[in-house]
């Protein structure tokens, strides 16, 4: 049977039309008194991978306060939440808290609802939590093996710039919850705050590369293997990503100890399941990984991979998680362990730490993380003598070359002065009277402590630098 034209325009006018009236608009009655001046504002969702600086959901400003965006999204319960271009500057309480996804139900064909933003997570400016030796090396670092870019975080040793010396790397996965408060997802790992203060007590320092996870993409890129029902498989990419493309730009722009001994690899959850898949897969380029509470539940190759890798090299694990995670937590760690040992590793590669009060939280993980990192690149730290300052003591100067002075509080007598290396070690020691001249000459350039004590108890512990 031939249709007529006239049939046919109708039918194309009657889907045209359908199509039109499936539009959601959503308008922004109210944003709070604080937003920066012609900031832009955004939706991400379900809709859009969650992308909160999607170009194409940017709202309308209407020049009166109100905001406006209309587009077509499934039918069914959406959830989104407004951003001002990213996760840093995403809507909160008006107090600047955290607050749940947003979900609204779309039942198709013309719809529209007024809503309002009562505050955003940054409060309105951008700053945020990160120490000054943090800095974002590149917001948009490409993944030519996955067609994607991702925001890369570099944390460098408090002494980066005063020196000439390499030093070791971590990669850590979820860069945007390891160093800001304002871009973590619920709760920062403090990792900048907990090294500068290893750094204090004494640690020779590291190199920490954070990678923000990919939002939508997270799933798919933290897993080799895909699971039915949540997705994965993107795995070996980003692991090669970092592997091929990450980790020679950083060797060729910092100055990193580039072998396998002194570089790692660490996460947690599903950033624990591929930084360990990343260290088994690349034995000849990692030689440690911290696992935060895994996800081993994902797919059961994770096992299987370990013992058809088996034992390439010597290698360090940190395995840790929550007694009140889920059920199988424990036990798929535990099974891991066995699997490792089995596959020819050692107890003396692997520690195994649980705890009774751990739970999948950032807060856990971010108490945990100075015992991995001291486990698994200076484990000698825990020898050096805690730093302590006293008004009563004065040291100088510092940096030094061969000589160093103290001067003592009149109301001190004679004392003792113990010289330690940075693995704890005494290297030298003295007795003063009042204030003296201390001759250092021997001593190798590098880092010390210097330890001051009167009748037996600790006046000072300050660390001292030779240059």
């Amino acid at each position: 049977m031939k249709l007529s034209p006239l049939f046919i325009t109708i039918m194309l006018t009657m889907l045209l039309s359908k199509t039109a009236f499936a539009q959601l608009t959503i308008n922004i009655t109210s944003i709070p008194a604080n937003t920066p001046a012609g900031a832009d504002i955004y939706i991400a969702g379900s809709f859009n991978s969650w992308n909160p600086s999607d170009t194409n959901y940017i709202l309308t400003d209407n020049g009166n306060g109100t905001y406006q965006i209309t587009f077509s999204p499934s039918t069914g319960n959406i959830e989104f939440k407004f951003t001002r271009g990213d996760w840093a500057t995403v809507e909160g309480t008006s107090q600047g808290g955290e607050i749940s996804n947003r979900i609204l139900n779309y039942s198709g064909g013309l719809q529209s609802v007024n809503l309002s933003i009562a505050g955003w997570k940054d409060g309105g400016s951008s700053s945020g939590t990160a120490a000054d030796n943090v800095f974002i090396m590149d917001a948009n670092f490409s993944i030519p093996q996955l067609g994607r870019t991702r925001r890369i975080w570099v944390y460098l040793p408090e002494n980066y710039s005063q020196t000439t010396d390499s030093f070791p790397v971590m990669y850590m996965q979820d860069g945007q919850n390891l160093f800001d408060a304002n871009t973590s997802f619920s709760g920062e790992w403090e990792v900048d705050e907990s090294l500068n203060s290893l750094f204090d007590d004494g640690d020779n320092g590291v190199i920490i590369i954070g990678i923000d996870n990919g939002g939508g993409y997270r799933i798919d890129e933290y897993s080799p293997w895909i699971n039915t029902q949540y997705g994965g498989g993107q795995g070996d990419e980003y692991t090669d990503f970092i592997v091929s493309t990450l980790k020679p730009h950083i060797d060729s722009n910092y100055r990193t100890k580039t072998e396998r001994d002194n570089t790692g690899i660490m996460g947690s959850s599903l950033g624990a399941l591929i930084s360990f898949y990343a260290a088994i897969e690349h034995q000849d380029v990692f030689s440690k990984v911290g696992v935060f509470s895994p996800s081993f539940w994902f797919s059961d190759s994770a096992y299987t991979h370990v013992q058809n890798k088996g034992k390439q090299y010597d290698m360090s694990f940190y395995l840790m998680a929550g007694q009140q995670e889920s059920a199988s937590m424990i036990p798929k760690l535990s099974q891991m362990k066995s699997t490792l040992l089995n596959a020819g590793f050692t107890n003396s590669e692997i520690k195994y730490v649980t705890h009774a009060d751990g739970q999948h939280s950032e807060w856990y993980w971010r108490r945990e993380f100075p015992n991995a990192y001291i486990w698994l690149f200076n484990p000698l730290i825990s020898n050096i003598p805690k730093q302590v300052k006293s008004t009563k003591v004065n040291i100088y100067p510092n940096p030094f070359s061969d000589f160093i002075t103290v001067d003592l509080d009149n109301s001190i007598s004679d004392t003792n002065i113990m010289i330690y290396n940075i693995e704890g070690k005494l290297v030298q020691s003295a007795i003063i009277i009042k204030s003296g001249i201390i001759n250092l000459q021997e001593l190798d350039k590098g880092i010390y402590f210097i330890q001051i004590m009167d009748n037996n108890k600790v006046l000072s512990t300050q660390k001292i630098l030779k240059q």
